[in-house]
C-alpha cells in the first residue's frame, strides 16, 4: 500500500471500527483522503514524451482529456484511461491514476489518453457514460494526428471509471465511434451487476450514483447491457473486497453466455493499489501486458 494511504488507514484502525466495516470503510476513507492530497502526476515522464493538455471533446470545462505521446509514434496503440472517484470526484492528472502506467507503457510505444468527465451531482451516471463515449470518439478522430492508430484502442478504467468503461463496452452499438476497440481492462469495479448490488448491503456512494429506481439500475448495469459478443475483457478485482470479485464472477458468466471472452484476475491488493501498482515490474503488470498482446495492442 502507498505509505501515505497506509498512514491514513492506521488512523482509522485506531478508531476500532467494527470488524465488518473496518476493512472496506477504512480503505474507502483512506483512498478518498489520499486522492484529495494527490497533486497530480509527478512530472517525471520518459524522455521525449510530448503532452497535449486539456484537449476538448465537448463544450463543458470538464469534458477534457490529456494525451501523452511517446517519441516517434506511428500507427501506435492507444490506452484510453478513465479515472475513478465514486462518480463524484477524481481527476485525469492524479499520479495514482497515471504515473506507473506512463512509466511502463510510453517506452513501449503506447499513447496514453486520460480523460475527465462531468460528475455527480450535476451529471448522472448515464450522462457520464455519454461523456466517456464522446471522449472515445473524439480520441479516435484525433489519433492519426498524434501518430496513433484509431483501430488499436484499449479501454481501461478504475473503480467508478471501470464501471463507466464497462457500460460503454457492453453496448458498443450505442457508442458512435469510428472503429471498434481491441479490448477493455476493468480495474476493480464493484458495480457490474447494478441490480444485484443495490439489493445487497452496499456503501452509500452507490445510492448516490444509482438511486432507488430499478429501471435506472437496469439502464446503468453493464451486465444488463450485454446482448452480443464484445471485444475481450480483463476484469481485475481486489480479493480483499469480496463483493467486487463476486460482481466480476457474475459479469464474467454473462460475457461467456453471450459468446464473449473475459479473463478474471483476482489480486491480494487493496482497491487503490490495484490502480497505483499497475505498471510496476511484476506478475500483475505482466498479466495485463499479456492481455494487451493477445488483443493486438502490444507486440
Amino acid at each position: 500500500m502507498n505509505p501515505r494511504i497506509a498512514a491514513i488507514a492506521a488512523v482509522f484502525a485506531a478508531l476500532c471500527l467494527p470488524p465488518a466495516a473496518a476493512g472496506p470503510l477504512r480503505d474507502r476513507i483512506a483512498e478518498r483522503l489520499a486522492q484529495r492530497h494527490d497533486g497530480g502526476t509527478s512530472g517525471t515522464l520518459p524522455a521525449g514524451t510530448r503532452v497535449q493538455r486539456d484537449v476538448a471533446y465537448g463544450s463543458d470545462p470538464a469534458q477534457r482529456m490529456d494525451v501523452y505521446l511517446p517519441p516517434g509514434a506511428h500507427d501506435a496503440p492507444v490506452l484510453f484511461m478513465v479515472h475513478g472517484g465514486g462518480w463524484r470526484r477524481g481527476d485525469k492528472t492524479h499520479g495514482r491514476v497515471l504515473d506507473n502506467k506512463l512509466a511502463h507503457w510510453l517506452p513501449a510505444g503506447v499513447i496514453v489518453v486520460s480523460i475527465n468527465y462531468r460528475m455527480l451531482p450535476e451529471a448522472d451516471v448515464l450522462t457520464q457514460r455519454g461523456d466517456v463515449a464522446a471522449a472515445l470518439a473524439r480520441a479516435q478522430a484525433l489519433a492519426p494526428s498524434w501518430g496513433g492508430d484509431p483501430s488499436r484502442f484499449v479501454l481501461m478504467g478504475h473503480s467508478a471509471g471501470a464501471h463507466l468503461v464497462a457500460l460503454v463496452a457492453a453496448a458498443p452499438r450505442d457508442a458512435a465511434v469510428s472503429h471498434p476497440w481491441l479490448g477493455s481492462v476493468l480495474l476493480d469495479s464493484g458495480a457490474l451487476d447494478v441490480e444485484r448490488l443495490m439489493q445487497e448491503r452496499h456503501a452509500g456512494l452507490f445510492d448516490d450514483a444509482f438511486g432507488k429506481d430499478p429501471a435506472f439500475w437496469r439502464a446503468t448495469s453493464p451486465l444488463r447491457q450485454l446482448a452480443a459478443p464484445t471485444a475481450p475483457w480483463l476484469a481485475v478485482c481486489s480479493g480483499r473486497r469480496h463483493q467486487a470479485c463476486d460482481q466480476v464472477k457474475v459479469f464474467a458468466r454473462r460475457v461467456r453466455d453471450t459468446g464473449g471472452r473475459i479473463d478474471e484476475l483476482p489480486l491480494d491488493l487493496s482497491h487503490g493499489d490495484i490502480n497505483e501498482r499497475l505498471g510496476l515490474p511484476g506478475a500483475y503488470t505482466e498479466r495485463v501486458d499479456a492481455f494487451l498482446r493477445a488483443a493486438g495492442a502490444l507486440k
